[in-house]
């Protein structure tokens, strides 16, 4: 039986009250830029207006804390760091800092220059603070925290450690493109099928160095069958794990990051701190 691609990846049609979520997200992450007790907004990872981080710490003095990134989702044509800030409250509130990035997106841009500038953002945490990352995000997001994890470092830069990543944990992500080209959010990617193969997490061999990798995927449990799929099979290719949240969406899956008590966030501390 062959499967709707087109309603099995468009999320937005499947969730028809998604502005509300969007919106809450926005609400949400406003209030936790006021609140948090340490915040550097807008520091530049490259040159374009886009290419800006901000970076939550767990307070003041806690520079010395693990790093995460958090990299938001659009299908990588959309939002930007500002609609998920408060992905970040979770993890302060456990004491560790988080680095939420923005980047351009399709089609102004390639999706390959999307990596790039992913890379750069993990690149200039590294350079700025000296330490190992672990890398987060959600859907598009997730694809691109896979995408980090799997990249060769020192072949990028031989002054980059191995184990610049050293673990993700991709929130409803997306690890084989070729399936996107058949409908209609694959349009602003113009993925052709090489290109698509090249930049999918699931097929990308593990880079030499700093071994093991940890990956732990998350997915809810509403989502369609195709999503729950490629978590279920990134987190096989890589020996991970994979976490199907019972009754979440593909909008409310997200909410566990702010919450400190939340299982998702216990499991990030731990994958950031080790």
């Amino acid at each position: 039986m062959s499967i709707d691609l087109e309603a099995e990846y468009n999320n937005r049609a499947r969730v028809p009250e998604h502005p509300a979520h969007i919106a809450a997200w926005q609400r949400d992450s406003a209030a936790w830029r006021d609140a948090c007790p340490a915040v550097e907004l807008a520091l530049p990872y490259g040159p374009g207006a886009r290419e800006k981080l901000d970076l939550f710490w767990p307070d003041a003095t806690a520079r010395d804390a693990p790093i995460a990134l958090f990299i938001h989702g659009g299908y990588w044509q959309g939002l930007g760091r500002e609609f998920v800030s408060h992905c970040a409250r979770g993890l302060n509130l456990r004491g560790v800092a988080v680095a939420v990035p923005s980047y351009y997106l399709c089609p102004q841009v390639t999706l390959a220059i999307i990596v790039a500038q992913m890379q750069a953002a993990a690149a200039m945490l590294h350079r700025r603070h000296g330490r190992a990352l672990m890398a987060s995000g959600h859907s598009a997001g997730g694809h691109l925290a896979a995408m980090l994890l799997a990249t060769d470092w020192p072949a990028l830069d031989a002054a980059l450690p191995a184990g610049l990543v050293h673990a993700a944990l991709p929130i409803s992500g997306v690890f084989e493109l070729d399936p996107l080209r058949h409908t209609s959010i694959g349009v602003a990617l113009k993925l052709d099928r090489a290109e698509a193969r090249r930049l999918s997490p699931r097929f990308l061999p593990r880079p030499p160095g700093a071994l093991p990798r940890r990956l732990a995927c998350v997915v809810g449990g509403a989502e369609s069958g195709e999503f729950i799929r490629q978590s279920r099979d990134m987190a096989a290719a890589w020996g991970g794990d994979c976490t199907i949240l019972p009754g979440a969406d593909h909008f409310t899956v997200l909410a566990p990051m702010a919450d400190p008590e939340s299982t998702i966030v216990l499991h990030a501390k731990q994958l950031a701190s080790a």
